[in-house]
């Protein structure tokens, strides 16, 4: 399982990269793994106000569907249409292609309140008990 040391995790699974006042959000390699093989995206549009914790979409697997939830308030500025076409590409490259979002975040400082990699490893250990 890869914990990219560059980002921020939420105890929901989603990732975020600090691009500037955007964060780059997408689902983690546990994420992805345990929803097995992803067969549908739905994604919020550009200009979709969110606040922290609330659903920004769902990725559907053969197993079940799931909520995506925003790490921070934000306006989403940017959606990764090509997951519409090729939603395997969460299971391929969930750090990389498969982001789904870019929010332009409200407070920057709410990064903060997410975890770093080695809490995030630690919370996956937790959970996987």
């Amino acid at each position: 399982m890869s914990i990219p040391d560059d980002l921020r995790f939420t105890k929901d699974h989603e990732w975020g990269r600090i691009e500037g006042s955007n964060l780059r959000v997408g689902i983690t390699d546990y994420a992805q793994g345990e929803l097995g093989d992803i067969v549908f995206v739905e994604l919020k549009g550009v200009g979709t106000r969110l606040k922290a914790g609330e659903s920004f979409g769902t990725v559907e697997s053969v197993k079940a569907v799931s909520d995506l939830y925003a790490p921070v308030a934000g306006t989403i500025v940017e959606v990764n249409s090509e997951l519409e076409k090729s939603p395997e590409l969460v299971n391929q490259d969930c750090y990389g292609a498969a982001w789904m979002i870019v929010l332009a975040m409200d407070d920057a400082a709410q990064t903060d309140m997410l975890m770093d990699a080695g809490a995030y490893a630690r919370f996956v250990a937790s959970e996987a008990r």
